[in-house]
């Protein structure tokens, strides 16, 4: 079972404090550093002055698109080194064993998952840039284009990893040995994953009713990662989200800007385009791994009780 495996590990409370606390500084300071140093050079002192995510927008964008991509993905990739480390050593984990329950990652899985968004993405934009021309311009310029795409599928898989390895592996792992239960990891996780999420410019420009998709989302990928016992459904899903998206399409109102294919010049609305994929096209995907990877015991998977397995002794060290 994906998060009873953590049992084998140390987990006292105060080694996920001091490990958030590490990530956090990594993550958030540390790897920042660069795209502070990049803004400073390019603005100067003026930068100290804006407090406004509107403000922050228009620095970003006055840095090459492909440069500031690469700045703030390289934020996730220390997050991403650090989480890691504060796995192995802090809490004597095997990698293998905060990724799934399986004794080996399963890449089929992953390539499935990625697979299944990627697909979606690509055959809903045709048909949305077919049915609304208008609302698109012509984007493509072939080498900023193929430079974004190197930064994308370098980069993009270290985000996304950050983003699952925290939310569906540690705390889900943690949170479930913690209260002794699924449901409870399952929901904060989704609210925190959905919370990460409130600095973006889409939530200025949408309202808060865009949270509905972000809590949604990580309700989905959480659902994956308990129902299959393992991380490598989420993490394909969620590379393949982000590395199609910022490929084919940007605005400029999403958090990132780059040489895309195609740009949307429509002015967005919140309502059906949040409603519809959480209501409609999440369950769609969820059914199609569940009959691909035939998955049983819903209620037992999703709310069952987290018990340390008889095999595993209080005092095992790894």
């Amino acid at each position: 079972m994906f998060i009873e495996q953590a049992f084998k590990a140390k987990t006292d409370w105060w080694r996920y404090l001091i490990g958030m606390i590490i990530v956090f500084i990594a993550w958030q300071i540390i790897g920042g550093l660069p795209l502070m140093a990049a803004i400073i050079l390019e603005m100067g002192p003026e930068i100290f002055t804006m407090t406004e995510s509107s403000d922050m927008m228009k620095v970003l964008q006055t840095l090459d698109s492909n440069v500031a991509f690469f700045l703030l993905l390289l934020m996730f990739a220390v997050g991403l080194g650090a989480l890691l480390l504060v796995i192995r050593l802090l809490h004597q984990q095997p990698l293998v064993e905060a990724t799934t329950s399986r004794k080996k990652v399963d890449w089929g899985r992953f390539f499935f998952g990625f697979g299944i968004i990627a697909v979606f993405t690509i055959v809903a934009t045709i048909i949305d840039y077919n049915l609304r021309p208008e609302d698109f311009l012509w984007n493509f310029d072939l080498v900023p284009f193929l430079i974004l795409a190197a930064i994308a599928v370098i980069m993009v898989p270290l985000q996304t990893s950050f983003e699952e390895y925290l939310f569906r592996g540690y705390l889900m792992q943690g949170l479930g040995i913690m209260a002794g239960n699924k449901w409870f990891p399952l929901i904060v996780t989704s609210v925190l994953f959905g919370s990460l999420h409130l600095w973006n410019p889409e939530v200025e420009k949408l309202g808060y009713v865009i949270m509905i998709y972000y809590i949604g989302t990580g309700l989905l990928l959480g659902i994956m990662t308990l129902m299959d016992e393992g991380l490598e459904l989420a993490l394909g899903f969620h590379f393949g989200n982000n590395l199609i998206g910022a490929l084919l399409i940007t605005a400029d109102w999403t958090a990132f800007q780059t040489h895309s294919i195609l740009k949307d010049v429509s002015e967005p609305t919140a309502g059906f385009d949040i409603i519809v994929p959480v209501l409609i096209v999440y369950p769609i995907f969820l059914f199609l791994m569940a009959k691909t990877y035939r998955w049983t015991n819903w209620r037992e998977r999703l709310f069952g009780r987290v018990t340390r397995p008889e095999s595993i002794n209080y005092s095992e060290e790894i």
